[in-house]
């Protein structure tokens, strides 16, 4: 009898631990958040797949999603391919909203094939960067619907947070994309009128991301986290209404995007608010990349908070491909070389070719890797 409880005893304790190793997952390593931004190296974007939207796509599967934007169904061999070429993180843009059930719940489907695609990466050595990209645009109702916006961005990251809580700190979760720019709110185009208001929901908005990820158990306790700059354009960020979340880990790192100027590196061709530029690289333009990088490097890097440059790219339709290397390769070179670490935006087959799994250009790769010699 005795003999049998001590085995009882062994064993419920046996299954007390496995469910305490499940629940905390791989273990996190003592790395800062510095070095680990500085560990990631290059990164690019898995752009116009999971993040695409729109209430013209047909079927009600994943696929049609995944597929909508162009993008062929993504394969274990294209992930492979990204650390293949030399790119140490893969930024997933998702939308979480689609095929979104009651009381704002994420399509099991959605997230489990999220999910294999992130095991993928991490199965290849890449590092993630995980987020919530644009969805459909009801983050502009923030100002007029806080409540409610609130409510349905709490529950988008307290179903995301426990979803990914065992995963180790090669995952990093990031709070939003470029959201925020609320123009009803603050219109920076005309004065400072709302501004103060306009920041505030920002940072409030990030502080909610913070303690959800904290609060949800698991290796989210000391998980790597991405903070949205404001709409992740640099001289609103380094503004000094922006402000970090208060994080008891100290392990955030801040968005940044850079598309400057937007007349070349946006525009392929004329809009009504701008004349497409197909020429870059004047005294002036290297003079506005580097006060821009050394801006955020006082403001962020020599404060000792990390920086991801999660976007940096080029409209390329009007562009020579040299043109489209010196650009890129200058923004890469001055973000590094401050300790940023840039992470390319592409889209199927502009950069880096799905059919093949690699880089469609070798020369721009082998440029955007040198930095790290």
């Amino acid at each position: 009898m005795k003999k049998n409880l001590i085995i009882l005893l062994i064993t419920v304790l046996s299954m007390l631990a496995a469910c305490s190793k499940d629940e905390q997952g791989a273990p996190m390593r003592e790395i800062t958040t510095m070095e680990l931004v500085k560990e990631m190296g290059i990164g690019i974007n898995l752009g116009n797949t999971f993040e695409s939207t729109g209430d013209w796509i047909s079927g009600i599967s994943v696929t049609s999603y995944e597929t909508a934007w162009g993008s062929p169904i993504i394969t274990e061999e294209m992930i492979k391919g990204y650390a293949n070429e030399g790119f140490g993180v893969l930024r997933i843009p998702v939308s979480w909203s689609n095929m979104m059930g009651e009381d704002y719940t994420i399509h099991p489907d959605y997230l489990a094939r999220v999910k294999e695609v992130v095991d993928w990466a991490l199965d290849s050595g890449l590092y993630i960067i995980l987020n919530l990209h644009w969805d459909g645009g009801w983050f502009e109702k923030f100002p007029t619907e806080k409540e409610e916006s609130m409510y349905r961005y709490t529950r988008i990251w307290t179903q995301l947070a426990d979803s990914f809580k065992s995963y180790d700190d090669y995952l990093m979760l990031e709070s939003f994309n470029e959201e925020g720019n609320w123009l009803n709110l603050w219109n920076y185009y005309a004065g400072t009128n709302g501004k103060e208001e306009a920041y505030s929901l920002v940072n409030e908005i990030n502080q909610t991301f913070v303690d959800i990820v904290r609060g949800s158990g698991g290796n989210n306790n000391r998980r790597h986290l991405l903070i949205a700059g404001y709409i992740t354009d640099i001289e609103k960020t380094v503004d000094e209404l922006y402000k970090m979340p208060n994080d008891p880990q100290n392990r955030s790192a801040v968005s940044i995007h850079y598309y400057t100027p937007p007349t070349f590196a946006i525009l392929d061709e004329d809009a009504d608010w701008g004349k497409a530029d197909p020429e870059w690289g004047t005294n002036e333009d290297f003079a506005e990349l580097n006060k821009l990088m050394d801006m955020v490097k006082t403001r962020f890097i020599d404060e000792g908070i990390p920086v991801i440059m999660g976007e940096f790219g080029v409209a390329t339709k009007n562009k020579t491909q040299e043109m489209i290397r010196l650009y890129l390769t200058s923004v890469n070179e001055a973000a590094y070389s401050r300790g940023i670490t840039p992470v390319l935006w592409d889209v199927t087959n502009v950069f880096y070719n799905r059919d093949i799994s690699e880089m469609n250009d070798k020369v721009l790769l082998e440029q955007l890797m040198a930095v790290k010699r």
